[in-house]
């Protein structure tokens, strides 16, 4: 894949044959980052898993610190005062049942994360073929199939993010925007990391994490040392 000039002169800052320590490599990803947009740092864990077993599946969520830097739509599937409750925490969009056809017929998707009550998951099941695809499929671990509504709006607008594993075993995740400090990369990356380490399957054996990458929304990859990371 032919790369342009300004990626090429991006990876000049980036030694291959090193594997860096965190914060170096968020130091060379802000640097390395010359879009005419606030890039997203993006955090690539190839792991030790086999996502085809049921106990070495790995999904869960995390609030960063220092938030993820984008504003978050949330939809609320409820009922009664459920629906009020939503609203006055602050969810973009709440419903029930009348939203379905929205979503299904009118390719209706100006939400970026989808929070059930437990009540509601008959309503949304039916959305499963168009809201699973895109990964907005509420789930009880990721705490977005919930009674506390209100709770999990705040932790989503605050900077929740979900981690799972893709179908080559490897998690992606974003760790905040280039313009934020090296500071606040460094401290949403660590929490990014002990919560997957701490996320480990007991069923994995040998090596759990296999490759760490850092990089920006247009930038190169910069690959981290494991070692240092494992916990």
């Amino acid at each position: 894949m032919k790369r342009g000039k300004k990626y090429q002169e991006s990876a000049k800052l980036v030694d291959r044959t090193v594997l860096y320590d965190a914060a170096d490599a968020i130091d060379i990803v802000k640097k390395a980052a010359n879009a005419k947009f606030n890039e997203t740092v993006e955090m690539h864990i190839r792991t030790g898993c086999d996502g085809r077993h049921a106990e070495q599946q790995i999904r869960g969520a995390v609030v960063l610190p220092n938030g993820t830097g984008k504003t978050v739509r949330v939809l609320v599937f409820a009922k009664g005062a459920k629906l009020d409750e939503a609203t006055a925490a602050g969810a973009d969009f709440v419903g029930g049942e009348e939203l379905i056809p929205k979503i299904q017929n009118e390719g209706w998707f100006e939400f970026d994360v989808v929070v059930a009550t437990p009540d509601m998951m008959g309503v949304v099941g039916r959305l499963g073929r168009v809201l699973g695809p895109k990964g907005l499929m509420p789930n009880p671990k990721a705490g977005t199939v919930t009674m506390d509504v209100a709770n999990a709006i705040k932790d989503i607008k605050a900077g929740k993010i979900e981690y799972r594993l893709d179908k080559a075993n490897i998690i992606h995740v974003p760790v905040g925007k280039v313009s934020f400090t090296n500071e606040q990369l460094v401290e949403n990356f660590q929490t990014i990391i002990d919560a997957i380490n701490k996320a480990r399957p007991a069923a994995v054996k040998g090596q759990y994490l296999k490759s760490v990458t850092l990089a920006s929304t247009m930038g190169p990859g910069v690959k981290l040392n494991v070692v240092k990371l494992q916990g």
